[in-house]
């Protein structure tokens, strides 16, 4: 009998200290890589298996079951984990519930569906998007023109669009590469694209995909934009029914006094900006702050990231999870916002308020979420035509790819609501 009793009490204590959860840190100190962080816990979602994220807990850790296969996938990617029993993570989750804590724990419960909008001949590299979800072993699927126009965005849960002009202006580079080949080139594709959907204009073809993404957002989509996408998106709702291109881009005149026939009612989160009319200029409105902000110096350009309360604000707080609160500014087409120009209905999630600058913006559309995010590379201060792509094995732990990722699992998310 006494022996049995010993049995028992070794199992007892074997099953006590036995792992039942997997910690994946994400704190400054404890994580080797953030960025393939983001992608175990998509594959963990992707094997149908729920996971936590532990709001503003070691820098928005995630707790994962527990398992040898997802033991031994963080250690080929190199992902820093911790095994924590029954009783550790009660106590972690015991914490984070305090009303004391400025915490809480989310449920992920689903791989979300990713769709990035770009054209066939881009290479993964021209985007920053595609650059890490590649990066972090995230899959996703490249859609265009072709596919909107073709409702096929139904098919997907959350879209990217980056370097990107709605406009119908080639990306305002005419004044600087009007006389390259691959600047001639690309406008006949696209007027070629035009053509085969039913379009004598670009400018109208880029409309009606707008117009199909932006219905997309209405009905439920969750959509994530980057660089030009996001003002030369909002243009081009602002502007439907109205020519704002000059003639080297569509061959006929703008529609005179355009800029008084723009609708802000259509824009998702710009509002009372005006169109840059000179087509020299490489700029679309006075919505970007790239030649306002004056001469920044790069070694003090940051922005910093809002603090907002885990309970009740779970949306915009999963948006922000990073292990520092102040992230480097980097440049692109579309820098940052300008503040006055940000509609009142937008949270700004990250700025810079010395330059009076709304650098990472969300909002609510109908049924669905948009988050518009300024610049080109976080890793990349001032991208240019032609330069080496970013090899973010130098760079596994950028607070400013992080915010990316966080967009990525946020339609996996069970979403409470939100305080009124």
């Amino acid at each position: 009998m006494k022996s049995l009793l010993s049995v028992l009490f070794i199992l007892i204590g074997v099953l006590q200290l036995s792992a039942s959860s997997i910690l994946v840190p994400m704190d400054a100190e404890s994580q080797k890589d953030h960025l393939k962080a983001y992608g175990i816990t998509y594959w963990v979602l992707n094997k149908q298996q729920k996971v936590q994220w532990l709001l503003n807990y070691r820098g928005g850790s995630f707790l994962l079951p527990d398992g040898d296969v997802i033991r031994k996938e963080c250690q080929i990617r190199g992902v820093s984990y911790e095994i924590l029993s029954d009783s550790q993570a009660a106590n972690i989750l015991s914490e984070i519930s305090s009303p004391s804590k400025n915490q809480d724990a989310v449920i992920l419960e689903k791989a979300p569906k990713i769709a990035v909008y770009s054209p066939k001949g881009n290479q993964p590299w021209d985007d920053a998007v595609t650059m890490v979800l590649t990066y972090a072993e995230i899959p996703y699927v490249t859609v265009y023109d072709e596919e909107v126009l073709g409702d096929k965005l139904a098919l997907y849960d959350w879209l990217h669009l980056h370097h990107e002009d709605f406009t119908g202006q080639y990306g305002k580079f005419y004044g600087a590469y009007r006389a390259a080949p691959w600047y001639i080139a690309q406008k006949k594709e696209a007027e070629a694209l035009a053509h085969t959907h039913g379009f004598s204009k670009v400018s109208e073809e880029k409309s009606a995909v707008a117009q199909k993404i932006r219905k997309y957002v209405i009905g439920g989509g969750f959509m994530f934009a980057m660089c030009s996408a996001t003002d030369s998106f909002d243009i081009a709702l602002s502007a439907e029914g109205v020519d704002i291109c000059e003639p080297m881009f569509d061959n006929d005149p703008s529609d005179a006094n355009y800029q008084s026939r723009l609708d802000y009612n259509k824009t998702f989160a710009f509002t009372d900006f005006t169109l840059e009319r000179n087509p020299l200029k490489y700029e679309f409105s006075s919505i970007d702050m790239t030649s306002k902000r004056g001469n920044v110096p790069k070694e003090s350009d940051y922005f910093s990231l809002m603090d907002f309360s885990a309970k009740w604000d779970a949306v915009p707080t999963m948006l922000c999870q990073n292990h520092t609160a102040l992230v480097k500014g980097f440049m692109g087409q579309t820098t940052a916002f300008a503040r006055e120009e940000v509609k009142p209905t937008v949270m700004v999630l990250g700025e810079n308020k010395l330059n009076g600058e709304a650098r990472y913006i969300h909002g609510v559309k109908g049924k669905g979420f948009f988050t518009f995010y300024g610049g080109h590379d976080p890793e990349d201060y001032q991208h240019r035509v032609g330069d080496p792509k970013t090899e973010l094995e130098l760079h596994p732990n950028s607070p400013g790819y992080r915010l990316i990722l966080n967009n990525v699992l946020f339609p996996a998310a069970r979403k409470k609501k939100q305080k009124t």
